[in-house]
């Protein structure tokens, strides 16, 4: 199982994982830290280091009553951080819904589209579907981040966020993108109570039955909150363990901010047999 993009051709045999680097004042767990190009690039070579297959790159916080962000805010954080951040040899993502970045990025070799709206902004398909290879993520979220928690309800999550992504995916498949080129995100966190999103871990092998991959965002979430007691800057350990069961479960890529801890899981649980997980051993610098 490979993920086509624009440079790469990711292979998900073993389970990829994605740093998050936020170019963003106001995130919920890291705003602020690396809210400059100097900073944010810097947290990408660390991220290297550590050992992220996968940098994801964005400058709009998406927490819950998160205020949407100008266009040209946007392309001002994030711009000049993909221009460097595509050499450094990985595959690099955007995080973004609005076409204009998107094909901005693209146009700086950006091989990854990360869409918190699946591309349900108008023009968003467009600018994915004009490109000759690059890969993209189809997330789920019910409403948008200024009121996606007021009152979150489903019949039944699973089958309803299955239903949604399934949808779209075949929307995008039906304007010529490739089957290869695109991962699901169930959206754990966006649009959802506490309840649904362990239910969508608990059935998660439930979504591989649409036949894509399936990335996973658990880091540090208000979910792992309310299991642990923790507030968002103590709940490390919680993240990890949600990767690895998100992992067990199918899921092939994930996305973190503490990329060594998880790297480091992922290879001792790998190192005990288990199915799915990285079994090679740690290389210099990671």
């Amino acid at each position: 199982m490979h993920w086509t993009t624009t440079r790469f051709e990711i292979d998900l045999s073993q389970p990829k994982v994605m740093g998050i680097v936020n170019v963003t004042p106001d995130s919920f767990s890291d705003g602020g830290t690396h809210a400059d190009a100097r900073g944010a690039l810097a947290h990408c070579e660390q991220l290297l280091r550590e050992g992220a297959d996968i940098l994801d790159i964005g400058g709009e916080s998406s927490r819950p009553g998160a205020p949407p962000l100008p266009l040209d805010d946007e392309l001002a954080r994030v711009l000049p951080v993909l221009r460097e951040a595509v050499r450094l040899g990985v595959p690099v993502s955007v995080d973004t819904y609005k076409p204009e970045v998107m094909r901005a990025a693209l146009e700086l070799g950006a091989d990854i589209v990360n869409d918190i709206f699946a591309l349900r902004a108008p023009g968003a398909v467009d600018a994915v579907a004009a490109h000759p290879r690059c890969g993209v993520c189809l997330m789920h979220m019910q409403g948008e981040p200024r009121s996606m928690q007021a009152s979150p309800a489903y019949g039944d999550v699973v089958a309803e966020v299955g239903a949604f992504l399934s949808e779209h995916a075949r929307a995008l498949q039906a304007r010529g993108v490739t089957a290869s080129r695109i991962v699901l995100d169930p959206g754990i966190g966006f649009g959802k109570t506490v309840a649904h999103n362990y239910e969508l871990l608990a059935r998660q092998r439930e979504l591989l039955g649409l036949g894509y991959p399936l990335l996973a965002g658990w880091s540090r979430k208000s979910s792992l909150g309310a299991v642990t007691g923790r507030p968002v800057d103590e709940r490390q350990t919680a993240s990890v363990a949600a990767a690895l069961a998100a992992v067990l479960h199918g899921a092939r890529v994930v996305r973190v901010h503490d990329v060594a801890m998880t790297v480091d899981a992922l290879r001792v649980w790998g190192a005990a047999g288990l199915p799915g997980l990285r079994q090679s051993p740690a290389t210099p610098g990671h």
